[in-house]
């Protein structure tokens, strides 16, 4: 038996994969709904990465979970809102007739011989692989004892008065987008480099997405603080207003709470005790994405880092269900449809060779 945690696009992309290999004893567990992060975005944010149907060129969208399967063609539109992909992935969830559990939350994992002991809030299940696809979104970075997280917002239009953005990457940009484009004077501060400074790999910098949308006219309200630290912020009840700190020893006043767009764990952290961590926080896996602290656990997901390759795009982290689900079914001496597996070979959704991965380009 296996047990995939997460009915996000992780969970239900590798699920998918289980299906189409033949393998009929698995369990997906969702702690809410099937695509719950995604339905949870702010109504108005969309996906950097676009949605475009090639697949008569051989180019598979880049939101696609599996071969043949377009998010641009099933919703009508490039970028996606939070709540289209959310329906996309309980459409698909559907048409493979996946065996999802949602409303049950995993509450502890524990090994007993060669097995493992999956508890949930209803019921506790004897599997033999575990398979962590918990996103990141339901798990914000709150380094403060105030500021609104970006997770935390439902619509940008709840917003009034100019407002204090901690935090740099897209969602900063993201939120500054929005607060600008309502009218609103927005200051940026972050640690990091100007925005506008470029990598060739999108998971360092900017995306071009983004990039337009923070050269438009409302721009000119949005002022980036980069290699700004923030150290504490604090509410002044004398002054009526949030104190910010920078680690330079500046003090700023801002009447409205700071927006605090700082990043989020990763979904693994509730399952601490699985895996072996980095200083930066995130799971440590082996050649194969499994733990490389106890067997037949593998990750998935954003959180997932192979070396130096980061995988936090769908697009990334989708090439690696079928190398990491060939390795599980070979251990476990589980027979699978090989010719489900070399679809996805031709379909660019096997990447085995990372020595590939080096982002460059020559114009």
């Amino acid at each position: 038996m296996i047990t995939i945690i997460g009915g996000g696009v992780a969970g239900i992309g590798v699920g998918i994969l289980l299906t189409k290999l033949g393998v009929e004893e698995f369990l997906i567990i969702e702690k809410e709904e099937i695509g719950a992060s995604f339905l949870n975005w702010a109504k108005e944010t969309r996906f950097i990465t676009p949605s475009f149907t090639g697949h008569g060129f051989g180019l598979l969208d880049l939101n696609a979970v599996f071969p043949n399967s377009s998010p641009g063609y099933t919703m009508g539109t490039e970028h996606l809102t939070g709540r289209m992909y959310g329906q996309y992935l309980k459409g698909i969830a559907a048409y493979f007739k996946l065996p999802v559990l949602e409303k049950t939350e995993v509450t502890n994992i524990r090994k007993e011989g060669n097995e493992y002991i999956v508890q949930t809030n209803q019921n506790a299940y004897k599997v033999n692989t575990v398979i962590v696809a918990c996103g990141e979104y339901s798990f914000p970075k709150r380094p403060f004892q105030h500021g609104i997280h970006y997770a935390d917002v439902e619509s940008w239009s709840d917003f009034e008065g100019d407002r204090m953005i901690v935090g740099g990457g897209e969602s900063a940009a993201d939120a500054a987008f929005h607060l600008s484009t309502n009218g609103w004077k927005v200051d940026v501060y972050h640690p990091g480099k100007d925005w506008l400074a470029f990598d060739a790999d999108p998971s360092r910098s900017l995306s071009p997405f983004t990039r337009d949308r923070l050269k438009g006219e409302d721009s000119q309200c949005i002022h980036e603080h980069p290699h700004s630290s923030v150290v504490s912020i604090e509410y002044s009840k004398k002054l009526s207003a949030y104190t910010v700190t920078l680690k330079d020893g500046s003090i700023i006043e801002t009447k409205q709470e700071p927006l605090l767009c700082t990043g989020f764990h990763s979904g693994a952290s509730q399952f601490h005790s699985l895996f072996e961590w980095t200083e930066d926080g995130l799971p440590i896996v082996n050649e194969y994405d499994e733990s490389t602290l106890v067997p037949s656990v593998y990750l998935t997901g954003p959180s997932l880092r192979q070396r130096e390759t980061i995988f936090c795009f769908i697009y990334k982290f989708r090439q690696r269900f079928a190398v990491f689900v060939e390795h599980l079914l070979r251990q476990h001496g589980i027979s699978y449809d090989k010719q489900a597996l070399e679809e996805y070979k031709q379909s660019n959704m096997y990447l085995d060779d990372l020595t590939c991965c080096e982002a460059g380009c020559e114009c």
